[in-house]
């Protein structure tokens, strides 16, 4: 065995493709006779379309059809099932529920209500332009505030309750009672949503940008009434999708319609204006926090209820209070979620969702909790950190959040801290220090992967999960090496095809920790069956115990002597030794809890003279069990401390109140964070094994990142400004009015 393999960062094997160009995603297939799409979509949030005009469209050189609700297949919804790890492989998961085209009632703006099918894109996009639809619009509910006056309010199962956290607060010596609101986001991965479909003997094929190829095939299939067999989705490649390429949209469906309808293949690039509204998006949320200390600063009451926008045609929850139930000791808490419908699109899951901004809330009203006690803010978190999972009554199977923010304090100075608002300053700018705790529940579900250690003397692995972008080619390398010895470039990995062993979604932060022990077990298998072609007859070993043989080094020996595994196979005519390897969901979630920690220190530089705000400097300390690739890990929480800067002072989906149509829709509009706003980034990773999740003690990492930073980034604007901005994001309006 290569017992190095495992906590190395070798070079991504995947990384020569994509700087040269070779890697191919969706939107760059290409196929023979291939026809092109382009959408036409609402211009009203709310109403029913009373007429469609096609004829000066179909003027246009090259159509070859329009699809609408008058022109479309009779298709099958598929059943709502929820999003459950033990069935994640054989399910079958909408975003939106309704198809496309499926009548004339308009939901949202921005909603799909043609298709222009034609033989270059140009001609596509020409034509759709050139669509006349007519609506009977009726007045939009813009926004939350809207939503609840125009439809109340909808409770939700999820939540949770223990003790009597109103009596207890009433009774509280210090208290906190403030309401946080956070803003649509939009998910915008650099890849745009595609389909590329077609149909060969009744079986249909997708190129699709995908976070999960065996849930899309499930799904699709369905839709179409056929057998997952008789589809195939294929995604080597994935410019990212922040959950929003979690499951099918709309646009998938219609694809794969007009190619049946014309009998070609057919690429549709969903516009990025159109990835506003109809591929999801975080939802509003408004979030009431209540929490009371004792005199000497344990907390004794905390209530986190909120509120979270969802459509006409879903039901979404965002589960703000997730992690507030469990994060700090409390014999009382209440946690509660409700929903109330706007004219929106569906909304979907974004990186840690619910988490995101939940801890928002939470680690700014913690936060307001420590100065209203008088404390330090980092050692009122240390005082109240759970030893436990309060909210399920179980021993956490690892956690060590009080040495991630020792670390982290160490790291970034915090005794360097004047805790006078405004005190410190570095010439024209005023420096502010912030602290959070993060925080992310640890997920596993079934996967399976096929491993053949071949004649050639190289390694093949399949498995059908996504690299999103985060690394996963190599960690599965990292795998093979670690148990067979071969080198990385001997190892072939091929994923993203729902024709492999089946995979989850690359989501939740829990592909590494579901599908690396799958792939152990294959190897493993195929090892076996390596030994057993060594020690039958004609075999290099013949006769001897094949548990006596270990592989090292892609060579099998007993101790004494070493014989290549291609030799072995080579000599007796055998292709490949296989193993194929099938793991189970979540380990016994009835003894332990499962979470994953960290902290985030944050220092943010304002300048009042010119209204600049920016954060400068950055320290988080992350416990997320074993880290498989420390590049690779520290890369994917550097990525989301930067989607929390974008949360924390840039992002927000903005929509007119009077007719609920999306006004920012495009990047000239929607402020993200640029290089000029990438502050000093340093990543702790702490590195514990959690060997009661998984066999290698890996948790995921692609979500912490981005918890309570926020919430940090608030803290510390308001050490520098003495002003509490609890309404996301933070822009510099906020600060001078």
């Amino acid at each position: 065995m290569n017992r190095t393999a495992i906590g190395a960062s070798p070079r991504r094997i995947d990384g020569r493709l994509k700087v040269t160009g070779a890697a191919l995603y969706t939107a760059d297939r290409s196929m023979p006779g291939m026809l092109h799409a382009y959408g036409v979509y609402s211009t009203v949030a709310s109403g029913r379309i009373t007429g469609i005009d096609v004829a000066d469209a179909r003027r246009v050189p090259g159509v070859v059809d329009i699809l609408h609700h008058g022109n479309f297949p009779r298709l099958y919804r598929t059943p709502k099932s929820p999003i459950s790890g033990a069935t994640i492989l054989t399910a079958s998961i909408t975003d939106e529920h309704r198809l496309p085209f499926e009548d004339e009632t308009i939901h949202y703006g921005g909603q799909m209500v043609a298709l222009v099918v034609a033989d270059t894109f140009e001609h596509a996009r020409d034509a759709a332009y050139r669509v006349r639809v007519a609506y009977a619009p009726d007045k939009a509910v813009a926004d939350l505030e809207h939503g609840v006056k125009a439809n109340g309010l909808k409770p939700t199962q999820a939540g949770h309750a223990r003790g009597t956290p109103a009596p207890a607060f009433d009774q509280g010596a210090v208290k906190v009672d403030a309401i946080y609101r956070t803003p649509v986001e939009t998910h915008n991965p650099m890849e745009m949503h595609a389909t590329v479909a077609w149909w060969e003997g009744g079986e249909l094929h997708l190129y699709e940008a995908t976070q999960g190829a065996t849930v899309h095939r499930n799904t699709i299939a369905q839709v179409f009434g056929l057998t997952p067999e008789r589809v195939t989705v294929d995604c080597p490649f994935l410019g990212s999708g922040f959950g929003a390429k979690l499951f099918m949209w709309p646009h998938s469906v219609a694809t794969s319609a007009a190619a049946q309808m014309t009998g070609r293949p057919v690429k549709f690039v969903v516009p990025r204006a159109a990835m506003f509204t109809t591929t999801g998006q975080r939802p509003e949320t408004r979030q009431h926090l209540r929490l009371s200390a004792s005199a000497d600063g344990r907390i004794t009451s905390i209530r986190h209820e909120s509120v979270n926008t969802t459509s006409f045609i879903e039901q979404y929850v965002e589960n703000c209070g997730g992690m507030t139930q469990s994060l700090y000791s409390c014999p009382n808490v209440l946690v509660t979620h409700h929903t109330t419908s706007v004219h929106r699109g569906a909304p979907t899951s974004m990186r840690a969702p619910g988490a995101a901004p939940g801890l928002f809330a939470l680690e700014s009203a913690i936060d307001e909790l420590a100065l209203a006690c008088g404390q330090d803010p980092v050692q009122f978190r240390m005082t109240n950190l759970s030893t436990r999972d309060e909210s399920m009554n179980l021993p956490w199977s690892s956690n060590h959040l009080r040495e991630a923010i020792e670390l982290g304090s160490r790291k970034f100075g915090w005794d360097r801290r004047d805790p006078r608002p405004g005190s410190m300053r570095d010439g024209h700018e005023v420096i502010g220090y912030g602290v959070a705790v993060c925080n992310w529940d640890a997920w596993r579900t079934p996967a399976e992967a096929r491993v053949f250690l071949r004649s050639d003397g190289t390694a093949q692995v399949t498995c059908a999960i996504q690299d999103i972008g985060t690394g996963m080619y190599t960690i599965v390398a990292q795998t093979v090496s670690e148990l067979t010895g071969l080198p990385f470039e001997k190892i072939d990995v091929r994923i993203g095809d729902s024709s492999f062993p089946a995979a989850p979604v690359a989501g939740g932060s829990w592909a590494t920790a579901s599908v690396l022990p799958a792939v152990a077990e294959a190897t493993r298998e195929a090892i076996g069956q390596l030994r057993g072609f060594a020690t039958g007859e004609g075999g290099a070993f013949a006769g001897a115990n094949p548990e006596t043989l270990k592989l090292q080094d892609g060579k099998l020996t007993d101790g004494k002597r070493s014989v290549g595994y291609a030799d072995v196979l080579n000599q007796q005519r055998f292709a490949a030794a296989e193993g194929f390897g099938r793991t189970g969901g979540a380990p016994n979630t009835d003894k332990m809890s499962f979470m994953s920690f960290g902290a985030h220190f944050v220092e943010v530089r304002w300048d009042p003279g010119i209204s600049r705000l920016r954060v400068s400097r950055v320290v988080s300390a992350i416990d997320v069990g074993r880290v498989i690739n420390p590049v690779t890990a520290r890369n994917q929480v550097e990525g989301a401390i930067v989607m929390g800067i974008g949360m924390a002072l840039f992002e927000a989906t903005e929509y007119d109140e009077r007719n609920g149509m999306p006004g920012n829709n495009n990047y000239a509009e929607y402020a993200v964070p640029v290089h000029a706003d990438q502050p000093q980034i340093d990543v702790l990773l702490l590195d514990h094994p959690d060997l009661a999740f998984n066999e290698f003690g890996a948790r995921g990492i692609g979500e912490i990142g981005i918890t309570g930073f926020a919430a940090a980034v608030a803290n510390a604007v308001h050490h520098a400004t003495g002003k509490r901005v609890r309404d996301l994001p933070i822009v510099k309006e906020k600060l001078m009015a």
